[in-house]
């Protein structure tokens, strides 16, 4: 998935819960992608910070933060 691809899902997934804060979008974001998208976004985070483990749920939801708000540009 591009990074374009997933910024869409996540504002695809943010218009449906409005409510929920960006942490827990994410998770929904990983969570719809099924195991196989939890491990490639846990892989590019991981790859990312060089670093070699770490619990593939969490890094994958902080990947998907870390894409969204870097797309989204610097903040006012």
């Amino acid at each position: 998935m591009t990074a374009e691809e997933l910024v869409i899902e996540f504002a695809l997934t943010r218009l449906d819960h409005p409510d929920l804060d960006l942490e827990e979008l994410a998770a929904l974001v990983v969570r719809r992608g099924g195991p196989e998208r939890v491990l490639e976004f846990a892989s590019r985070n991981l790859e990312e910070r060089g670093e070699l483990r770490g619990a593939a749920f969490p890094t994958a939801v902080e990947h998907v933060l870390r894409v969204v708000l870097t797309l989204r540009g610097p903040s006012d």
